[in-house]
């Protein structure tokens, strides 16, 4: 594996003392000691739940190189003040040191997803270093950005928030290039108030763009004008807009979705470009478009990044889809379980009105839309029109936020309504049949991906 650091580049960043170390170079940064190379450095940070310092001596003896500690002594340790203070450190090297063109990505909805595209357009074009997973928060960002090889062309690292201020640290880090902010909507709503205050701390990402750089902003949502005024603030002179709505840099027309496809064209500068997906949904001609106008702006060729996009799929808990058993009959599992707010869940909802089941009925499972405060009842019982549209023939519910849908959709159309998963499980269990469809969507923290696994195990084998 290519070299990330020498351990003379790891101490000159983190000012840390070497104790018992070789010369050996790292090519990994880690911070789970359960998946380390023999090249890698395990970083011991202290998160909500579990302290890395625990884990050291786990760490070397299944491989690590080094650890980068903050507490303790003994061979193989570089010790530094604090232990995420030195990952940061060891983030802002490798972004010092790198030629990259670097895209952050943030937005209530599909930023994960737009990450993605814009990913699968890169890799197409140069070598790419982006984001795994959903690593967007106060240690997973600086993780991903220290893991940058110095060789990559383009990075792409996602950001992500639960409260005020917390985006503005994360860009100033990754300095990017090119920022994008995919939508604003109801997402953690509880922490912010309002729409305008989700907007505002979407707009943090600009205090970290670097001069000269973009902004690449979805238009359709009432709260653009807060972001474009903020831009403006923030000195971002080059401010790219996309979406259906009319006056868009990108602007989408002609959307045609199925059951497993959408396409769409996108017109620029007066030229008009055929938008091919093999994914459903409008949300996802929206995040192929932010991916198009990334990479006009990154200098790839507009082929190129159509191209790449025609190949692009889902990913687990974010819409992917899975043929469970008998090819003549199977369960068509549609996986939403990773999160759910008002906007994401329409948007489910709707490419999953246009999904036929294979031979038998079309099933929703849905769980609680969290963090929404005072509102969370209204923003529940109104999606009562978009479950319906649905043509879902079941619905079961999982949660205490949705009695808020069920007594809107009325008790007699919901099948079951559980207050945890581990309670729906079973009754799910007994109730699918091969032919059906079930979409399950909530957000993560209901544990619907448990749901997920279940429903596969049973009928993946069959």
């Amino acid at each position: 594996m290519p070299t990330l650091f020498t351990v003379d580049e790891v101490l000159a960043a983190t000012q840390g003392q070497a104790e018992g170390l070789t010369g050996t170079p790292f090519g990994a940064v880690s911070i789970d000691s359960r998946e380390l190379g023999p090249d890698a450095l395990f970083v011991a940070i202290k998160g909500d739940r579990f302290d890395g310092h625990d884990f050291v001596d786990q760490a070397l003896n299944n491989g690590a190189a080094a650890a980068l500690v903050s507490r303790g002594s003994g061979d193989r340790r570089i010790v530094v003040d604090d232990a995420l203070e030195g990952l940061r450190d060891l983030a802002r090297a490798a972004r010092a040191r790198s030629r990259a063109i670097i895209v952050g990505v943030t937005g209530s909805v599909g930023k994960t997803t737009t990450k993605e595209a814009i990913r699968t357009v890169f890799e197409d074009a140069a070598e790419t270093h982006a984001s795994i997973k959903s690593f967007n928060n106060h240690w997973g960002v600086p993780l991903m950005l220290a893991r940058l090889p110095e060789s990559a062309q383009f990075g792409v690292f996602e950001m992500g928030m639960s409260g005020p201020y917390e985006i503005r640290p994360l860009s100033q880090l990754v300095r990017p290039h090119i920022a994008v902010i995919t939508t604003v909507a109801a997402a953690h709503l509880e922490a912010f108030g309002s729409l305008d205050g989700i907007a505002r701390a979407k707009a943090e990402i600009f205090a970290g763009i670097e001069p000269g750089g973009t902004a690449v902003l979805n238009a359709d949502h009432p709260q653009l004008n807060v972001l474009l005024e903020q831009a403006r603030a923030d000195g971002i002179g080059n401010i790219v807009t996309y979406g259906e709505a009319r006056g868009t840099d990108w602007q989408i027309l002609e959307i045609e979705t199925a059951a497993d496809k959408s396409f769409a064209t996108i017109v620029h500068n007066d030229e008009r470009h055929a938008l091919v997906l093999n994914v459903p949904g409008r949300h996802m001609v929206a995040n192929a478009t932010a991916a198009l106008a990334v990479a006009y702006q990154a200098g790839v060729e507009i082929d190129v990044a159509l191209r790449a996009l025609a190949g692009f799929g889902l990913q687990a808990g974010r819409g992917q889809r899975r043929l469970l058993g008998p090819a003549e009959k199977p369960v068509l599992l549609i996986d939403e379980s990773y999160n759910a707010n008002t906007a994401s869940m329409r948007a489910a909802l709707d490419v999953f009105a246009a999904q036929q089941a294979p031979g038998g009925r079309k099933v929703v499972v849905l769980g609680d839309m969290l963090e929404l405060g005072a509102q969370s009842a209204a923003l529940h019982a109104g999606l009562r029109d978009a479950v319906l549209a649905s043509g879902a023939e079941r619905i079961y519910l999982v949660g205490q936020e949705v009695a808020a849908l069920a007594d809107a959709l009325g008790r007699s159309r919901v099948t079951a309504h559980t207050h945890s998963a581990a309670e729906m499980a079973p009754i799910l269990r007994n109730d699918l049949a091969y032919g059906d469809a079930v979409m399950v969507k909530g957000s993560n923290g209901v544990g619907l991906s448990d749901i997920v696994d279940k429903i596969g195990q049973q009928f993946e084998s069959h």
